[in-house]
């Protein structure tokens, strides 16, 4: 029974710390004359990845990498087609042509070089990743960020008058909300994975089941909960650059510490879940020319929340 008050307290600090970070982000926009688009990118994709990392942290000290990789790797499915199918059900989603162009390619590129450097069986090693494939990992991520910076610099000119509006909140409120709703995203997302790890305990699932299903969606909820808070408020950029980003900070950011903390030894498969994924993210990018340019809809929805399901059945059934 404690276990499902704590699923129940988790789910609020969620909500709330979703609010009070959209709030604080939005703010942060206003006050560095930044687009929504790179705050999603940036700001709420590192924050909503707190999760991932911490997990994948303590399962690289502990040496459980099946744990950390089907963490990241169903998180990553997880934002794609869970969220994005989620929102785009109950409204129409537009995405800029930036992420379009830029976001979405380098997500997919992102992907590969996941599947790049974890199969050394291509060149008759053995499959891990290794600290220099973490830091290889790593320098993606830097060129990433410098990547966000040139595209921050052009898109100054694109901000609309309701963003070049006064905020209306100081620095230290703007700093308070932040970190206040990264630490309620933190807990709440802790709370909601521990429950829900005793709760799948009790009804006899294996452990890389959990990792890659519970767990994952688990980790993924400060993304849906910071997504949907979003949506309700008209901004729609941070949705996508929340997810855009946050798949991204998984691969290149939160894998580069886990396999530096510990080389992580990659069972051959995940290739079958990593080929899922790069295929979805795919699909993403070709979505955006078909029907309505530019844009989720409906059907969209349904395809994306629709492989979401065979996925859950695929690795049920193999797992």
């Amino acid at each position: 029974m404690f276990e499902y008050i704590l699923l129940l307290v988790g789910i609020f600090l969620l909500v709330k710390g979703a609010d009070y970070l959209i709030e604080g982000a939005s703010s942060l926009g206003k006050l560095l004359k930044i687009t929504p688009l790179i705050i999603g990118l940036t700001v709420l994709a590192f924050s909503t990845s707190i999760p991932e990392l911490t997990i994948n942290i303590f399962s690289s000290i502990g040496g459980t990498s099946d744990i950390g990789l089907g963490n990241i790797i169903g998180s990553n499915i997880a934002n794609i087609l869970l969220i994005l199918g989620a929102i785009a059900f109950f409204m129409l989603i537009k995405v800029r042509n930036v992420v379009i162009k830029k976001g979405i390619p380098f997500t997919l590129f992102s992907v590969f070089i996941f599947m790049l450097l974890a199969n050394d069986s291509f060149f008759n090693g053995p499959n891990i990743l290794s600290r220099i494939d973490g830091i290889i990992l790593l320098i993606f991520f830097a060129i990433f960020i410098y990547y966000i910076y040139l595209i921050g610099r052009k898109d100054k000119a694109k901000l609309l008058p309701e963003e070049l509006e006064p905020q209306k909140h100081n620095k230290l409120i703007i700093t308070s909300m932040i970190i206040g709703g990264i630490i309620a995203l933190f807990i709440g997302g802790k709370l909601v994975v521990d429950s829900a790890i005793i709760i799948a305990r009790q009804l006899g699932l294996s452990e890389f089941l959990i990792s890659a299903t519970i767990l994952a969606i688990g980790t993924s909820l400060p993304e849906l909960i910071v997504s949907i808070v979003a949506a309700t408020k008209k901004k729609l950029d941070f949705v996508v650059g929340n997810i855009i980003g946050s798949n991204i900070f998984n691969t290149f950011l939160v894998l580069g510490i886990s396999s530096i903390i510990r080389p992580m030894p990659f069972n051959s498969i995940f290739n079958f879940d990593l080929l899922f994924l790069f295929i979805i993210t795919a699909w993403l990018l070709v979505f955006m020319y078909v029907g309505k340019k530019h844009q989720l809809e409906k059907w969209n929805s349904y395809v994306f929340i629709g492989l979401y399901i065979f996925y859950l059945a695929y690795i049920i059934i193999r797992g």
